[in-house]
């Protein structure tokens, strides 16, 4: 340190402390339970008001900590990164959209005032070294920001500097982790490769980035009735396919589904990129308690792979959570664990399930094995505790069907949306980019496009083809509140817009695959429990002819049935 006077030691020993507090307080975030509403808020509280201190107070005094600390910019840069770190994190905690646009305005300044750019080859020390992997992890992150914002041209535009960084880092340092950082790279590009399936075009043939988040434009209209009662509260969104494509925990399956259970952001992120990271707008201020009054979106976990502990944990603390009227959806994306038992007898254990993470606990190995059921296969029957509530669940599995006889125990709502077992020989070539059904609950016009093999369309006919859809559920809406025989389950939660956008999309999947030629049987059509009344609802002649009107605008008529085709 260069010399000092009182007032300068002063200032230098605070920047000192703060940091300290800072790394102290960040570092005990990942010993908080991920579970659960109120255990963690006042620990945020107290890490978001010390960064804003420490941010705020190197703004004030950069002049004295530059000449009498040294402070580095890839200092400065550090601490913007925590803070972004910090506001993804608690959009993970709250599922709150607009953290997200704050997580993405430091890291978006970290870039545009090149904190990190005198991190490169200039100096071949182990610290330089750990420098360079604190910036290529900054890229990532911030990759995984805006994937989740949908700035594609931004995330292109930072993958080729991440490439950049990567070649640059295995060249100058020969690290022993060069493959991983090599495997993190072809992650990123398959990731955005498996989600830009179908392509929307300008005149120019650029491709256009659409949001499938929820809006005033997408939400489904509905008859209110008194009985509609019931407003999604928590959500576990849980992945295990493991062919499908996945980068940062989550697969493209829990990535679209993660959107299409959002509103969209209410701010503006163009304009939040032009500005400074602003410190008044943590969402503390120091009190904990201080935690947005009206929550936009249901409180959501993202689950990769989880064992079976660890999922029935999150499942007891999503229904403890559960207020008054609140309802809980449960996502599976997985793969199916089927049975070869010779004599079922429990549809709760006997069929299969889902696995939902692949290894194997060496301490239940043993010689009986073979007889023990799978220690992480996820049964119908491990969710009848959770019906005295009113649980809504969407299974996208190869043995989905397993969860169509789930028991009303309890007399509560309950409903199950389960995906198609297969799909034909053609589409096979498509698992890894995602799940038909899924793509059809995150944007039924791209489920649509993919079952008759379109992969660019130009936007005016996207909008034209968008009117139909929006038509045909509007159509949908009214025939399931109308109708004589729809369970009450289905009407409980249809008063949720989440839950009705779930239940409509499910019932336009379901038309257009019994419509089209290539899905011949039942192991190709979506079920749901309970059933929805075919003739009122699932084959009624007003949605078949909107799917037919939307065949003959996509010009694939042919590849659908026509009315007089079908028996």
């Amino acid at each position: 340190m260069a010399e000092m006077d009182e007032h300068e030691r002063k200032i230098v020993n605070e920047f000192c402390h703060l940091l300290e507090k800072s790394k102290q307080l960040f570092n005990g975030l990942r010993d908080l339970p991920q579970y659960g509403h109120k255990q963690w808020q006042a620990y945020f509280g107290r890490t978001f008001d010390i960064y804003t201190k420490l941010w705020k107070f190197q703004q004030q005094h950069r002049q004295i900590l530059d000449s009498k600390f040294g402070l580095k910019r890839w200092q400065i840069g550090e601490i913007a990164s925590k803070i972004g770190q910090l506001y993804y994190h608690y959009y993970l905690r709250t599922s709150e959209t607009n953290y997200l646009n704050e997580a993405f305005s430091f890291y978006a300044a970290i870039r545009g005032r090149a904190y990190y750019s005198r991190t490169s080859k200039d100096d071949r020390s182990v610290q330089m070294s750990d420098l360079m992997v604190k910036k290529l992890r900054y890229y990532a992150r911030f990759i995984v920001v805006c994937l989740l914002l949908k700035r594609m041209k931004l995330v292109r535009d930072l993958v080729r500097e991440l490439s950049k960084q990567i070649d640059e880092y295995t060249t100058t340092y020969e690290p022993e982790d060069q493959l991983e950082w090599s495997l993190v790279l072809a992650e990123i590009k398959s990731f955005i490769d498996a989600d830009n399936t179908i392509n929307v075009l300008d005149m120019d043939s650029n491709t256009i980035v659409l949001s499938h988040r929820l809006s005033g434009h997408n939400t489904p209209p509905v008859e209110k009735t008194p009985m509609m009662n019931l407003t999604l509260q928590e959500i576990l969104i849980v992945g295990n396919c493991n062919e499908q494509v996945k980068f940062s925990e989550l697969t493209i399956d829990m990535f679209r589904m993660l959107q299409t259970l959002e509103r969209e952001p209410q701010e503006d992120v163009a304009q939040i990129y032009d500005s400074s990271p602003a410190p008044n707008k943590v969402p503390f201020n120091g009190d904990a308690s201080a935690r947005t009054l009206k929550r936009e979106n249901p409180h959501k976990y993202l689950l990769y792979k989880p064992t079976f502990s660890q999922l029935m944990v999150f499942l007891a603390s999503g229904f403890k959570e559960l207020p008054a009227n609140g309802a809980m959806l449960l996502y599976i994306s997985a793969d199916g664990a089927f049975t070869n038992s010779k004599h079922p007898q429990d549809s709760g254990y006997d069929y299969g399930g889902v696995v939902t993470n692949s290894k194997r606990d060496a301490e239940h190995t043993n010689k009986r094995a073979m007889q023990l059921k799978d220690m992480h296969c996820f049964y119908p029957g491990d969710l009848y505790a959770f019906t005295r509530k009113p649980l809504f669940i969407v299974v996208d599995s190869d043995n989905s069907p397993v969860f169509a006889n789930m028991p009303h125990y309890f007399g509560q709502p309950l409903v199950v949306l389960m995906s198609a077992q297969d799909t034909p020989p053609q589409f096979h070539d498509q698992h890894h980019r995602g799940n038909l059904f899924t793509l059809f609950l995150h944007c039924p016009l791209m489920g649509m496009c993919l079952v008759s093999s379109l992969c660019d369309i130009p936007m005016n006919l996207w909008e034209k083809c968008q009117t139909l859809v929006d038509r045909f559920i509007s159509e949908a809406s009214r025939l399931v509140t109308r109708g004589r025989n729809v369970d009450p389950s289905f009407l409980q939660f249809f008063g949720d817009d989440f839950l009705r956008l779930l239940t409509l999309r499910f019932i336009f999947c379901s038309t257009v695959l019994r419509a089209h030629r290539a899905f011949k049987g039942r192991q190709f059509y979506p079920r749901c429990h309970p059933n929805l009344p075919e003739g009122e609802v699932l084959d009624h002649p007003s949605l078949y002819a909107i799917i037919l009107d939307l065949a003959t605008t996509l010009d694939v008529s042919h590849l659908f049935y026509d009315t007089h085709d079908l028996q």
